[in-house]
């Protein structure tokens, strides 16, 4: 009789632990997803900040090269002319 006394509070022992790390568990879990939020937040933004770098960059770009050298202005017209038939594409769609 003793030894079944024994195991059954061995058994609530370890079902105490069980309880206490399961809790613990779910608490990190808690913080853990908050962190995941705030960092999928900061994720975006940075996203966002990198795709208006890359719009000033290619803005740089065309500058440079209206006021750059030959090479560049040769760029600038074809960007320029494909510009255009883009253009010119869609007012004939719109036209149809």
């Amino acid at each position: 009789m003793d030894n079944v006394l024994e195991m059954v509070d061995l058994l609530e022992d370890k079902l105490t632990r069980l309880i206490l790390k399961q809790e613990q568990l779910q608490n990190e879990n808690k913080l853990l997803k908050q962190t995941e939020q705030l960092l999928m937040g900061k994720v975006s933004e940075q996203d966002t900040f990198i795709e208006e770098l890359r719009e000033k960059h290619q803005s740089l770009k065309v500058a440079n090269a209206i006021v750059g050298n030959k090479e560049d202005k040769h760029l600038t017209k074809i960007k320029i002319n494909t510009l255009i038939r883009e253009i010119d594409k869609c007012i004939v769609q719109l036209s149809e």
